[in-house]
């Protein structure tokens, strides 16, 4: 049986002004943010880290993984658990707005031509409504190295 994928369904949230997407199977949940337990040196854009039933999860704030300004802290603010290299990872976004379904033909290619540091995150981009909608890979927002050590953290913070 040949099922060809037509569309995907992306969850979308906002970073500044721009638009962003995440494939909604890659999604565990959408929370309000909680209390963070700081890690000792841990990357500038890891937050911390929260326990959320058990497991602890370190939080990416994606503002400053992508090198956008940091904005105060807003009750629109969510994090969004995904999967990073069998790793769940909570995302910091500015807000949660929708699931849309995108065909799969609307896709593009990120630039090539634009070099700017947030574009090596992204699968492709999209018109939403009239709307640039960036679909961000998760598999990129972590470099092997960064995974090992937020591995090696959540580790050294169970264990206390």
């Amino acid at each position: 049986m040949d099922r060809e994928i037509r569309e995907i369904k992306v969850v979308c949230f906002r970073l500044g002004k721009d638009a962003y997407a995440l494939d909604i199977m890659r999604v565990r949940e959408i929370l309000k943010p909680q209390r963070l337990s700081g890690l000792p040196v841990a990357p500038s854009f890891v937050e911390g880290v929260i326990n959320l039933r058990g497991s602890v999860i370190p939080v990416v704030d994606l503002r400053k993984r992508f090198g956008i300004v940091e904005p105060e802290a807003s009750s629109s603010n969510r994090l969004l658990i995904t999967v990073i290299d069998r790793h769940s990872v909570g995302l910091m976004v500015d807000s949660v707005s929708e699931v849309v379904s995108i065909p799969v033909r609307d896709l593009r290619p990120p630039p090539a031509l634009v070099k700017t540091a947030g574009y090596r995150y992204l699968i492709g981009v999209c018109l939403v409504k009239d709307a640039m909608l960036l679909l961000v890979n998760p598999d990129t927002i972590l470099a092997d190295s960064e995974s090992e050590e937020l591995g090696e953290l959540r580790a050294a913070a169970r264990d206390h």
